[in-house]
């Protein structure tokens, strides 16, 4: 369960919290994860390091005390406390011979399968060449609310194990481990060695956001587990500040809580789930009962469709499953409710004649 000595790839991702002393980072905190990805990485094990901290770091630079709101603000942040943190990062490194990276992501790139697919050969390379990635949402151009596009790094992180294919996560937080209740309100709560399957009351005894600085909590982690449960990826959650985390952890070491995966889908079915939906179909019963049994969504099972959305963009169908469709939301109301053998008499002789197949469909509940 917690052997990690066949891991070829690991994330390790680090909360604000931990990474922050006062209203800046913590220098001397950096060094020593550095030193012990340093170690991890002589041992062959790739790394992938997911950090927090540019709103917070940024804030502290602006001498903004108080809680940054706003998303203008909180870009503003992220902009300039973004290279002070990477300068922090690639300081540490470099005085131990590594090369570091800077990938920043919105939501846009992990959706869309094309720009999916060239950062993870870009981050492919990286690993090869023995550098190690530091991955962030990109707050500053960010077009979605900053804390919504991903909910948190916490969840960004688990997104970026799964579609790397990364064996392990580490999560480095101010949290120490899940509870069977919240330790906040219970004296009595006690730590969990090992989570098999997040139940309806372990989310329900799940805390709220975090911090000032942070958008993370206890549910978010939970989110997360969920995510790299689908890619077959074990999450150590930990807490951060604690002697020499990361070795104890790799060495087996029974500290925090470990969520173990149920199964491992591919890489494909992974992107559709985590993917955001352009738009919903709503099928009838029968189309229903028919994708169930893994058969091609055609259709004359269509009753509506809302939002607008082109070929090959990720949509809802119901609320019980997500598909790749063939065709745009435009040319579904055309051909809602009709044969499949009517499709290229209303479209053209060039189009398909099934709305998504079997490998393009994936239950929520998979």
């Amino acid at each position: 369960m917690r052997n990690f000595i066949n891991a070829k790839r690991i994330a390790i991702k680090i909360g604000t919290n931990t990474l922050s002393k006062g209203d800046s980072v913590d220098s001397a905190y950096i060094r020593k994860i550095a030193a012990s990805i340093a170690k991890i990485k002589s041992g062959g094990i790739e790394v992938v390091l997911i950090s927090s901290g540019a709103i917070g770091m940024g804030a502290g630079k602006l001498g903004l005390a108080d809680s940054v709101s706003g998303t203008k603000m909180r870009q503003a942040c992220a902009a300039v406390g973004q290279p002070l943190l990477m300068a922090q990062y690639r300081k540490a490194f470099d005085k131990l011979g590594i090369v570091c990276s800077q990938v920043l992501l919105t939501a846009e790139v992990l959706d869309n399968r094309k720009t999916y697919l060239n950062m993870k050969n870009a981050v492919e390379t990286m690993l090869k060449l023995g550098v190690v990635p530091i991955m962030n949402e990109n707050d500053c151009v960010s077009t979605a609310e900053i804390g919504t596009a991903f909910g948190d790094n916490d969840k960004l992180s688990a997104l970026i194990a799964s579609k790397l294919d990364a064996d392990l996560l580490i999560m480095l937080s101010d949290i120490d481990a899940m509870y069977d209740k919240d330790p906040r309100k219970y004296k009595d709560a006690k730590p969990i060695e090992a989570v098999y399957e997040i139940t309806d009351e372990i989310i329900k005894n799940a805390g709220k956001r975090g911090s000032k600085h942070s958008t993370g909590g206890m549910k978010s982690k939970i989110v997360a587990a969920q995510i790299a449960a689908s890619a077959g990826c074990r999450i150590v959650l930990a807490d951060g500040r604690a002697k020499s985390v990361i070795d104890r952890i790799m060495a087996g070491e029974k500290i925090g809580t470990i969520f173990m995966p149920k199964r491992r889908l591919g890489n494909r079915k992974r992107w559709l789930l985590h993917s955001a939906a352009a738009g919903t179909i709503t099928i009838d019963a029968g189309a229903a009962k028919a994708i169930a049994a893994k058969k091609s969504l055609l259709p004359s099972g269509i009753t509506n469709v809302k939002g607008n959305f082109k070929a090959g963009d990720v949509v809802m169908l119901n609320d019980i499953a997500k598909a790749v469709t063939n065709f745009g939301s435009t040319e579904l109301k055309t051909i809602a409710g009709a044969h499949s053998r009517e499709i290229r008499k209303i479209l053209g002789s060039d189009k398909k004649d099934v709305v998504a197949t079997p490998e393009n469909i994936i239950f929520l509940n998979y």
